[in-house]
């Protein structure tokens, strides 16, 4: 039996009859690390030694029948997210050496749970990117094909989940940087709507915008991590006190009777024709269970990458503007110089080219003269994107779509081309900037092996929605059980 690649349920109920330890689980996972990393590249930190003390201390949990629903499951975290003692990076040389003092909320959550964390996963820097190219150390590979992109920002998240070295793991999503790489890597990964989960401790990119969420291998796994990290977070001013359902309960729902919305502009010239026949077999499957499927269109979406490469770098602008060498992580503070010669070391050398890209970007459209024409211009087209999604929404219970337009692409294929990179997440962006969850779930692979996604998005607060249609799907296909041969 391949311990890595347990379910969370089938690892709960061997932990539960005492038949596996928590420590002989994480000591498989370790191990499956140690073999795969190499060609991986998952991990930006391995925290063996705290995993196996967690592990320890979950034993005597479970023996004292103390478990709780993650209790000694073995998972990683985004570079992004907050961890008491152990680095946090953004995958960048700028905060390389960086020990948060506090776990994030969600960190925090998921520990009280029984987690067993395993360590930090890679990333693009300061979760700008579409492919883990942009992380100062070195990209991530798609465990299904090692010369393939996992995807981004969260590629080490998906891939290691993929690939059997975390059972699941937490990644962001500002732009769909949790669904596109859970579609390019063959997982499930899920954006909740904005506030459902804490930002408290997830080092801001793009305010309005960032999202924390789970990845895992199945539905049914998602459902049991979302229901520990959901909920409000007194400390974070833009976490919602919306009551938290069972979302474990809505799994048995079925789609019998949902409306599910196709916009017809996601179905355009420019989609893959394999990505288009997985989509659609996906759609028919649903169709089959029972979903009734409606026409609806969004029609401003053509202009979501375009608002979301001002808003997403006005943001990042003012947020980076604290990485100025003075408080923590890089300062090149020379023996003979001006302190603006200690900014513009530090940030120059401190941060990668898209996030200098980005920056620049973002200042451009917040500076005098051109924050109207360009930042106040977005949020007005950003209202009519939201209203569209209204609208569908009054004809629909949840809408289908592609995640990419593209199956995974080659390691350096797009990476001097910007505008190509940002046009690989054209069908996610929308999503972020109407505050919607987002899931994308395994729905077929290319001709080259290479996964392909379908992604499902809902109403605000409508999780429950998106669970009842995955699972069900999940009932009816395979894909997500296929595994890569790593």
């Amino acid at each position: 039996m391949e311990l890595h690649y347990l379910t969370i349920a089938q690892a709960r109920e061997l932990l539960d009859r005492r038949e596996l330890s928590a420590v002989e689980l994480t000591q498989a996972m370790l191990a499956r690390i140690e073999a795969s990393e190499p060609r991986l590249h998952a991990y930006l930190t391995v925290t063996a030694d705290q995993a196996l003390a967690q592990a320890a201390a979950a034993d005597k949990l479970i023996a004292a029948g103390q478990a709780g629903s993650l209790t000694g499951i073995p998972a990683g975290i985004k570079d992004v997210i907050c961890t008491q003692g152990v680095r946090t990076t953004c995958a960048s040389r700028i905060l390389e050496n960086f020990v948060p003092p506090f776990d994030a909320t969600l960190v925090a959550r998921l520990k009280a749970a029984g987690m067993v964390m395993l360590g930090k996963h890679n990333m693009d820097e300061f979760a700008m990117g579409s492919s883990t190219e942009n992380s100062a150390f070195g990209p991530t590979h798609n465990p299904w094909d090692l010369k393939a992109i996992p995807g981004g920002s969260s590629g080490g998240s998906a891939a290691s989940v993929a690939a059997g070295s975390a059972f699941f793991a937490v990644g962001t999503d500002t732009g769909g940087s949790i669904r596109q790489p859970a579609s390019h890597c063959g997982v499930v990964g899920l954006k909740p709507t904005y506030g459902r989960v804490s930002r408290l401790g997830l080092v801001a990119f793009a305010s309005s915008l960032d999202q924390a969420g789970p990845f895992a291998r199945s539905v049914a796994d998602l459902a049991e991590v979302l229901q520990v990290i959901a909920g409000h977070d007194p400390a974070d001013s833009t976490s919602s006190p919306t009551p938290v359902p069972d979302y474990r309960a809505a799994l048995g729902r079925g789609v019998k009777g949902l409306r599910l919305g196709l916009p017809r502009e996601f179905f355009a010239a420019g989609l893959d024709p394999e990505v288009e026949a997985a989509v659609r077999g996906a759609i028919t499957a649903l169709e089959g269970l029972g979903a009734e499927l409606v026409e609806v269109s969004l029609p401003h979406s053509d202009y979501g990458l375009a608002v979301y490469y001002i808003i997403a770098p006005a943001e990042c602008s003012s947020n980076l503007a604290r990485f100025d060498g003075v408080k923590y992580g890089l300062s090149l503070r020379a023996e003979r110089g001006s302190l603006m010669d200690m900014y513009l070391d530090t940030r120059s050398q401190g941060f990668g080219p898209e996030v200098i890209r980005r920056v620049m970007l973002g200042t451009y459209a917040l500076s005098a003269g051109y924050y109207d024409a360009y930042y106040g211009k977005a949020g007005q087209v950003r209202t009519l994107i939201r209203r569209d999604f209204e609208r569908a929404f009054a004809q629909c219970d949840a809408i289908v779509s592609p995640v990419a337009p593209t199956p995974a692409f080659d390691l350096g294929q797009k990476v001097d081309d910007p505008v190509q990179m940002y046009l690989s997440d054209i069908f996610t962006l929308s999503c972020n900037l109407a505050g919607l969850p987002g899931m994308s779930l395994p729905c077929g692979f290319s001709q080259k092996g290479r996964p392909i996604g379908l992604q499902i998005l809902g109403p605000h607060f409508a999780e429950e929605t998106l669970l009842a249609i995955g699972h069900a799907y999940q009932g009816v296909s395979d894909h997500h059980a296929q595994r890569p041969a790593l």
